[in-house]
């Protein structure tokens, strides 16, 4: 797995590895190393969609007219 690789491409590569896991063609060593290279890429996005979480930021105007910008959060019901 290359170690710059965006997050595009690794949902590219886990769709692959599960094309591939599903094929009957695939001996079970084959299948463990897909299946450990499947979980790297997995971590991978995670830190990925976690890091683009903790830049994005809300626009939310104030009482008084002025835009706040905010840290976004997905547990804030406003």
């Amino acid at each position: 797995m290359k170690k710059n690789i965006s997050f595009e491409e690794a949902l590219l590569a886990l769709e692959e590895i599960v094309r591939r896991l599903e094929s009957s063609d695939t001996t079970l060593d084959d299948s463990l190393k897909s299946f450990e290279e499947a979980v790297r890429l997995v971590k991978l996005c995670n830190e990925k969609l976690d890091n683009a979480r903790s830049r994005v930021s809300m626009l939310v105007e104030g009482e008084d007219g002025s835009v706040n910008d905010l840290p976004f959060d997905l547990n804030d019901e406003t």
